[in-house]
């Protein structure tokens, strides 16, 4: 299977500047991780439930770093994840909800 695409990572995040890129990066990069759980052939339902848990919860803790640096995570970040979650579920054809996979959200 080919690789994520890169260039569909919080498509919207990046193209608005309220929120901070060192901000967004950080989250590409949490998503980054379940991304690469699923590269490595990972298909048990409660493992990747797991994998994005831990990631949603990371999320959750950037919001003060969000609100410091005059950003949070709002409407269109929350669409934006959500889309780059989608896409994911999409490109490795898995039977998930994205409202599953980003229960643990606060946001």
């Amino acid at each position: 299977m080919d690789p994520f695409d890169e260039s569909r990572y919080l498509v919207d995040m990046y193209a608005d500047q309220y929120f901070p890129r060192f901000l967004v990066d950080k989250i590409r990069d949490l998503i980054k991780s379940g991304v690469a759980v699923l590269e490595s052939g990972e298909r048990d339902p409660e493992v990747i439930q797991e994998t994005f848990d831990t990631i949603t919860v990371a999320i959750n803790d950037l919001e003060d770093e969000f609100y410091e640096n005059g950003s949070e995570i709002e409407t269109m970040a929350r669409d934006s994840i959500g889309q780059t979650v989608i896409d994911i579920i999409a490109h490795f054809d898995l039977d998930l909800d994205v409202e599953d996979l980003l229960a643990q959200r606060e946001w």
